[in-house]
């Protein structure tokens, strides 16, 4: 059932005028009230009215794409791809079948990625972008797959990228998903084949699903060669950053001084491995060898040049815009897994002997 005006009022215990001067901005409203009235609107979900050009459409021209932190190229390369394939065709200098793309950072926090896409159903966007991996928080899931319906019943259209779908979430249109698994557990494979058999893992925030999928595929591989990994002992868990990968190679060092290897959970922590390893005098590849994953534009120019795991972000972020816009057919069933590509470069060699 759809909710009024009214009934937010009801909810507020205000009048309904006082409602539509606290949404509208255009009266002086006391604090408290506001607070209460928008405290109802959330409540209730109560969505906007849009401009008037949007009044007889069932979506306006606004596209929202979400990323954890456009400053890591990981988002920034996924979201321009899909805001240019959003955007429409260059060089019209006119209005026609386009779209206003706009990127919503939401610094990793779940409060703000729900807050953002309810702001996006109040302004009934024609569509809306997910990328990068999810929060594994039963509580979290439930409400994004709550918010998710909503928004595809109101005709917006749903597209994640990079991120697995959500359990029983019908209302996306498509879930282009990555193959961390694989791409983790062949970055380990490389290693292995070098000859490496102590390895430290520099591992993701635990409660994302790229950091478990990654771990889990390098952890194969382990298994796969028969060797007892000491959880642990060779695996240090931190934000995807630079400043992370530092001082957890420093801890895994603490831990084990005869490392030979050290995997990082992407190429941002890779980097900040590096440095800590030279600040302790150690060679790469020489000493020890070091891999991440994603194959960020940085990585090839990096000194020795980073091995690490191909992902097509910006492929996968222009089949998200397509997809969003209506402008290519879904995969079957909606899911489509998009491949890992192994990329050796001189940052791994075999152990050093003795």
């Amino acid at each position: 059932m759809t909710v009024t005006l009214a009934d937010v009022a009801a909810r507020a215990r205000v009048s309904p005028a006082t409602v539509s001067r606290v949404l509208n901005g255009n009266y002086p409203v006391a604090a408290s009230t506001r607070e209460r009235v928008l405290r109802a609107v959330d409540d209730l979900d109560y969505v906007l009215n849009g401009p008037a050009s949007s009044l007889a459409a069932a979506t306006s021209d606004l596209v929202g794409i979400l990323v954890n932190d456009i400053a890591d190229p990981f988002f920034g390369i996924m979201a321009g791809a899909a805001q240019t394939e959003i955007g429409g065709q260059e060089g019209s200098g006119r209005a026609g079948g386009e779209k206003l793309a706009v990127v919503c950072n939401t610094g990793g926090s779940p409060e703000r990625e729900l807050t953002y896409l309810t702001l996006l159903q109040r302004q009934r966007a024609a569509a809306v972008v997910l990328t990068g991996g999810a929060l594994e928080d039963p509580d979290h899931i439930a409400a994004m797959a709550a918010k998710l319906a909503k928004l595809a019943d109101a005709g917006t259209r749903v597209v994640l990228c990079g991120r697995p779908p959500l359990p029983g979430s019908e209302a996306i249109v498509a879930a282009l998903t990555f193959d961390n698994r694989g791409g983790g557990r062949r970055l380990t494979e490389h290693l292995l084949a070098l000859g490496h058999r102590r390895i430290g893992y520099v591992a993701g925030p635990p409660e994302r699903t790229t950091t478990r999928h990654r771990l889990e595929g390098h952890r194969a591989a382990l298994a796969a060669a028969e060797i007892d990994e000491d959880q642990s002992h060779v695996t240090v868990h931190g934000p995807y950053a630079r400043r992370s990968g530092y001082d957890a190679t420093l801890e895994l060092l603490r831990r084990d001084p005869d490392l030979t290897a050290i995997v990082a959970a992407n190429d941002t922590v890779a980097l900040g491995a590096c440095a800590a390893l030279r600040d302790q005098g150690l060679r790469i590849p020489e000493d020890i060898s070091v891999a991440g994953f994603d194959d960020l534009p940085f990585s090839v120019d990096a000194v020795p040049a980073l091995t690490t795991v191909r992902l097509p972000l910006y492929e996968a972020g222009a089949r998200a815009g397509r997809l969003a816009m209506g402008n290519e057919a879904p995969p079957p069933g909606g899911i489509a897994t998009i491949g890992a590509e192994l990329m050796a470069r001189a940052s791994t060699a075999p152990p050093r002997k003795g």
